[in-house]
């Protein structure tokens, strides 16, 4: 069952969303990101950044499937925390998303939202120096992720990927625990099954390789999570 990924798709993956039900994921998903390390993971990937980040004037990052904007404000008082001028980005493809991120960033000015397919990032704007991408890369499959961070490397942009390992442990435990805890069809259907389209290191290794990338960290993160950073030279 966890020796190779799932390519069920996701409910969240669903063209019609009713905005109810969308937007108790996207709450919830905070929740989780909060209270379970997601954002500490981005936090300390940006941490390792830091003698990069300080030598530039401004920096812009665009957060790629930004959901409901929790990612982005947690970037965004990251750089407020550090001193470093940011432009933080949030793009995503389903309108509903946007419209939540915007009421939940509304008091951020250096916040913009592009309602979008991820991949036209680098041409929606000039220059971008870092992307992020959260829970986000297992919704695809791996020749999609090779493409984007060959696209990534191409536009001289570091790409820091925060997404789930394929592990039994975390399969059971998160089925068990939104089975109890949450009120959302989408986060009890789609938790379990992000776990079972998440990936092994080697899984990685191996996309990485595919995209002729050499200068790269890979990190076991807690929970259950991989911390990768990519970078393009």
């Amino acid at each position: 069952m966890f020796k190779n990924r799932s390519y069920q798709k996701e409910l969240l993956d669903e063209e019609h969303i009713p905005k109810v039900m969308l937007w108790q994921n996207l709450k919830e998903l905070e929740f989780i990101n909060t209270y379970l390390g997601g954002h500490q993971i981005t936090r300390s990937a940006l941490n390792r950044l830091i003698p990069l980040l300080k030598k530039k004037s401004s920096v812009t990052v665009a957060d790629i499937g930004c959901g409901g904007g929790d990612s982005l404000k947690a970037i965004h008082h990251w750089f407020i925390s550090e001193n470093i001028k940011a432009t933080i980005i949030g793009i995503d493809l389903k309108p509903d998303c946007i419209e939540y991120a915007t009421k939940n960033c509304k008091d951020i000015s250096q916040i913009q939202l592009l309602c979008d397919d991820f991949r036209n990032v680098f041409t929606s704007y000039q220059k971008v120096d870092i992307v992020h991408a959260s829970l986000f890369c297992h919704h695809f499959t791996e020749l999609e992720i090779v493409e984007f961070i060959k696209l990534c490397k191409a536009q001289k942009a570091i790409f820091i990927i925060n997404d789930l390992e394929r592990n039994a442990i975390a399969y059971f435990a998160i089925k068990w625990l939104t089975k109890l805890f949450s009120k959302s069809t989408l986060v009890k259907h789609d938790a379990p099954l992000s776990v079972r389209r998440g990936f092994k290191k080697k899984n990685w290794i191996a996309m990485l390789k595919a995209a002729d990338i050499a200068n790269y960290s890979l990190k076991n993160k807690w929970a259950f999570r991989h911390q990768l950073i990519i970078y393009p030279y």
